[in-house]
């Protein structure tokens, strides 16, 4: 289709999409017919053979080892939500071009037709020995919990879900930087986050291996902790590893009252009357896209430290800082998996990376910095050596 015929032709968004944003590209040269019978038949036929007669050379021969699958239903597309796997292919295209851009990682876009769990792990399942690693994309919670841990359980590869580990790991690399600019500990920050789905999950429990200890979940009922009746097995185990350690219940506004760190991952608009009551020298991540929890010309007034999810205000906290280089990482080493350690690791990287620059509004890296992809990578294939999921 010519540009100037297409529906939304002059709109640069949807010029930019025409005919989708990747193509697949062959790294072998078919001049002539020899070229033509090493690349397929009679030639390939070798390789075949010796592939079926060990396995393990598909790592040396083919594609497999360096190539993701990124899995989506449909079902909570950016801010979009449950838009069906038709629409969602443009987001997953997206992802692909970040993980060859970011990561030198091949990735092939897969939007199924079903939102059921059981068809989801089945058809991922037999899709595997087609893929080096999966990454998990836009499932909505809780069905993406099961979804992943079953996955994990049942693969010898790499399975990530983005939404919740990639949020996280560059989430807690800000708050690192974030707690040394303003002189804290983890272990004696409090922290309030909003949000439990995907990645409020993520977040908590990467800020639990981290050393957070004062920490509170909040969903649309207010805290996750063990009074509530109505929650849900994954909410009522992480009520168990956080409000409840310090006895916390209540609204937004009890737990915010004093609090050092807010990281949203919810949307919706906190009171301005709320963020006011946080501790001095507050840290606020306001993360929902496009509009934070916490507009940045409010949380300013009343936090030393300020972050969000966009791109058109400093302290960007952008997955693709995490995602390409963790897979980079694993897929050199031929990881089985993505440890907890091996998302600690990035996390350390990306936080170090900042060095001496550290100011209020340079806590984290920006995803166009040369050095990212490379320190994420190296910190991760060696955290997979430590924890003994390596094959290489």
């Amino acid at each position: 289709m010519e540009p100037e015929s297409h529906p939304f032709a002059g709109d640069p968004v949807f010029d930019l999409h025409l005919g989708g944003k990747m193509e697949t590209v062959s790294t072998v040269a078919l001049t002539g017919r020899d070229e033509l019978s090493l690349a397929y038949t009679p030639g390939v036929a070798r390789v075949c053979e010796a592939i079926a007669a060990d396995p393990s050379m598909t790592r040396h021969y083919t594609w497999v080892p360096n190539t993701v699958a990124i899995v989506t239903d449909g079902t909570a597309v950016l801010g979009l939500g449950d838009i069906g796997p038709a629409a969602a292919m443009p987001v997953m295209e997206g992802k692909a071009v970040l993980f060859k851009q970011f990561g030198g990682v091949d990735a092939v876009p897969i939007c199924l037709a079903t939102t059921d769990v059981e068809e989801i792990i089945e058809t991922v399942e037999r899709l595997a020995p087609s893929f080096g690693g999966i990454n998990l994309e836009d499932i909505s919670a809780p069905r993406c919990f099961e979804i992943e841990e079953r996955l994990k359980a049942s693969l010898d590869i790499p399975v990530f879900h983005d939404d919740q580990h990639g949020t996280a790991v560059v989430a807690l690399a800000a708050l690192t930087n974030a707690l040394r600019l303003t002189g804290r500990t983890p272990e004696g920050t409090r922290v309030v986050i909003s949000g439990a789905g995907a990645a409020g999950v993520a977040v908590a429990r990467i800020l639990l291996g981290a050393g957070v200890r004062d920490l509170v979940v909040i969903d649309r009922q207010g805290v996750l902790s063990s009074v509530r009746s109505d929650l849900t097995p994954v909410k009522a185990a992480l009520a168990k590893d956080t409000a409840d350690n310090f006895g916390r219940s209540g609204t937004l506004a009890d737990a915010m009252a004093g609090a050092d760190v807010y990281i949203g991952v919810s949307g919706g608009t906190v009171p301005e009357e709320i963020v006011a009551s946080m501790a001095p020298d507050a840290i606020i991540f306001g993360l929902a896209n496009p509009t934070p929890e916490v507009h940045p010309d409010v949380a300013h007034k009343y936090a030393r430290v300020v972050a969000t999810g966009r791109s058109d205000f400093p302290n960007q906290i952008n997955n693709v800082l995490a995602f390409p280089g963790i897979f980079r990482g694993a897929f050199d080493v031929h990881a089985t998996a993505i440890t907890e350690n091996m998302k600690l690791a990035a996390a350390t990287a990306l936080a170090d990376l900042v060095g001496d620059d550290l100011a209020e509004d340079l806590i984290i890296s920006s995803p166009f910095d040369p050095r990212v992809p490379g320190a994420v990578r190296q910190a991760v294939a060696e955290a997979a050596r430590r924890d003994g999921v390596a094959r290489l």
